[in-house]
């Protein structure tokens, strides 16, 4: 018996009514371009704490300086950052998931076997990064929004492969379920009594 080729990077199909072990295929954010902004507010902050420390007029003191300081640093870097930490987009093999939140978590999923649209948007600032927002519909539940994802048209191709891979194995289970079905055996006639 031989081994089943593989195409290019994609794994061997698992034996037919066998289930196939999910796996990751990507794990990405949106992009991180915005946080850009919060990199200058450090070095501005970090600036001008540094020169008006001990410069500062009769009636204000430098813990004052140093508390403004650390009060725009957490306001304008470290919460900013922490919601875009906090959003996440996993695709595996099975499914999407979109993860939100800091401290309750949301997540939603969408299944590649029940099949979804793909639209993607991109503006002219996100064609120059590469990056846009997906959108996945399966026509029933609200849309599946993976927003400001960077290398979106990458992420749009791995995901068209999914679903079709995903519906491929799904059609060939089947089909090969009702052929075992089929095949067999006749029920057999009641006994007479």
């Amino acid at each position: 018996m031989t081994q089943p080729t593989t195409y290019g990077n994609r794994l061997p199909a698992p034996p037919p009514g066998t289930a196939a072990p999910e796996r990751l295929v990507a794990r990405t954010r949106g992009s991180a371009r915005r946080l850009g902004w919060s990199a200058l507010v450090v070095v501005a902050v970090a600036g001008a704490a540094g020169w008006f420390y001990d410069n500062l007029p009769a009636p204000f003191e430098n813990w004052m300086l140093l508390a403004a300081a650390g009060a725009i640093v957490l306001l304008l870097v470290v919460l900013p950052w922490i919601v875009w930490a906090s959003r996440t987009y996993t695709i595996t093999t099975r499914r999407v998931i979109a993860r939100r939140g800091v401290l309750s978590r949301h997540a939603r999923e969408l299944l590649h076997s029940r099949g979804y649209t793909i639209s993607l948007r991109r503006g002219p600032i996100q064609r120059m990064w590469r990056a846009g927002t997906i959108i996945l519909s399966n026509g029933v539940d609200e849309p599946l929004r993976l927003v400001n994802v960077p290398d979106v048209v990458l992420l749009q191709e791995v995901l068209a492969d999914q679903i079709e891979v995903s519906q491929i194995l799904a059609h060939r289970d089947a089909q090969g379920m009702a052929s075992d079905e089929s095949m067999a055996a006749p029920p057999r006639p009641p006994l007479p009594a």
